[in-house]
């Protein structure tokens, strides 16, 4: 099946829609809450939710002895919370930095649910396969339920964050401001983390533990990259988040023996990438063309201000023996003289260069004086 079949089967084909649905909703709930992860400089906090929920998911099973998303998701949940705090608590009531606290949670919950999970594999229950798609995801398991689920997560993350979006915005970039004001910046804190951890969550079955945390980051640093106001950020990460999770299941729909889940990792890395190059702001090309024209600005300004360095020691910087001064200084190019004749900055003259009046007083300038009309 091509591209072009895919779109075709789109709104006939049952399977094909829930997947399509679940992804774009996962990609734009995602995108809109990995933004405060990313200005908040907690890029690490998505991985080690997910991978603290793995043990979470592996009691539910051991406690309900069978398969059961509602059970895993909510194993998944308390899971990722107790790790959330846990990290909140290692950073206040000790030395260590939060990347440090992180790292160790992401490590102990991830391998204890390996352990778990190991445990599992020798129990005498067939109903056990299939816990390994929720360290690599499995989007093809997606249900028209788990698409309700996640269309509610997204719309009342949306909703507080309208609700509580001053209080969001403030906390964001000035935390202590935020406490003189009265706000209760703890709450604000817990509400912000609890939607992102139950995102994740979500998130578990479709693209799995090991590959969200790229789900919650990539679309918001994606968007980062074009915009300096914050509600034009959650737009735009939503929105890429949501396009990642359509065009890799597009694409994994497309062909053979691809998983979705890292497909649509894929596709949102690939909007990082052209973000990267092209945003007009920050992407690379837009900042090797401010460095051309600053070196060039630069260029300019050395031969300008060399030029007035001779023509104020003169009487009249147009006379002869000034404008020879110019013609032997051998410290310019061509083109920088002629960028400057453009400018009517100076003149050229029976194949001599000379300072106009104008580049005088533009040359003063360039050292904060006040010039003198000969």
């Amino acid at each position: 099946m091509d591209i072009q079949e895919y779109f075709s089967l789109l709104f006939t084909d049952y399977t094909l829609r829930t997947i399509t649905l679940g992804t774009a909703l996962l990609g734009a709930v995602c995108g809109m809450l990995g933004s405060f992860a990313v200005l908040r400089k907690q890029s690490l906090l998505g991985d080690a939710i997910s991978h603290a929920a793995l043990p979470g998911i592996a009691l539910a099973f051991i406690i309900m002895q069978t398969k059961n998303t509602s059970a895993f998701l909510l194993g998944a949940l308390i899971s990722g919370l107790a790790g959330t705090f846990w990290i909140r608590s290692i950073v206040k009531n000790t030395h260590l930095k939060s990347d440090t606290a992180l790292g160790l949670i992401l490590s102990l919950f991830f391998g204890f649910g390996m352990l778990l999970m190991t445990y599992i594999q020798k129990m005498p229950n067939a109903n056990q396969a299939g816990l390994e798609k929720y360290l690599f995801g499995q989007a093809a398991t997606l249900v028209e339920s788990d698409i309700w689920l996640m269309f509610w997560v997204t719309l009342g993350a949306l909703i507080i964050l309208l609700l509580f979006w001053k209080e969001f915005k403030i906390l964001l970039f000035d935390p202590e401001y935020t406490l003189t004001l009265g706000f209760n910046t703890r709450f604000i804190d817990v509400l912000m983390t609890s939607f992102m951890v139950l995102a994740i969550v979500l998130g578990l079955q479709t693209v799995g533990v090991v590959l969200m945390s790229a789900m919650l980051l990539a679309p918001a640093a994606a968007a980062r990259q074009w915009t300096d106001k914050l509600w034009v950020m959650i737009v735009l990460a939503a929105l890429f988040g949501a396009m990642s999770g359509i065009g890799g299941t597009a694409v994994s729909a497309s062909y053979n023996n691809l998983s979705t889940g890292p497909v649509i990792v894929l596709v949102a890395a690939g909007f990082v990438g052209i973000s990267f190059i092209f945003a007009p702001n920050r992407g690379l090309i837009a900042q090797r063309i401010r460095y051309v024209k600053n070196r060039n600005d630069l260029k300019l300004h050395k031969t300008l201000a060399f030029m007035y360095e001779i023509a104020k020691t003169h009487e009249d910087f147009q006379h002869p023996h000034a404008i020879k001064l110019f013609n032997n200084f051998q410290g310019y190019s061509r083109k920088s003289m002629k960028k400057l004749a453009e400018k009517n900055l100076i003149t050229f003259d029976q194949k001599m260069w000379s300072l106009t009046k104008e580049g005088f007083e533009q040359a003063a300038n360039l050292y904060n004086q006040n010039p003198q009309k000969p």
